[in-house]
C-alpha cells in the first residue's frame, strides 16, 4: 500500500460544487476526476472533499507554456 500524502489540517476542503466553481465547470467534471483518481481528495465519512491545493496542482499540471517564434522554427 502506498503512503498517503499528508495534508495541512488548516487547509480548506472544497465540496464538489465548490471545486466545479473554481474550475469553471459543471460538478460532473470534478466527480469524474475523483472517480478516475486524477486529483487528490479526502473522504470525510461518506462525503468527498477536495483540498484547495489539489485544485491548484491540477491546474498547474495542465499549464501549457506558449511557444515563441524561435521555438517554432527550432521544432521544424
Amino acid at each position: 500500500m502506498t503512503k498517503a500524502t499528508p495534508i495541512d489540517l488548516n487547509e480548506r476542503l472544497l465540496t464538489i460544487a465548490e471545486a466545479a466553481e473554481r474550475l469553471n465547470t459543471s460538478p460532473r467534471f470534478p466527480r469524474r476526476l475523483v472517480a478516475e483518481r486524477r486529483i487528490r481528495f479526502v473522504k470525510v465519512g461518506r462525503f468527498v472533499r477536495i483540498p484547495e491545493s489539489a485544485i491548484h496542482e491540477f491546474i498547474a499540471a495542465g499549464l501549457v507554456e506558449p511557444m515563441t517564434a524561435s521555438d517554432v522554427w527550432r521544432a521544424a
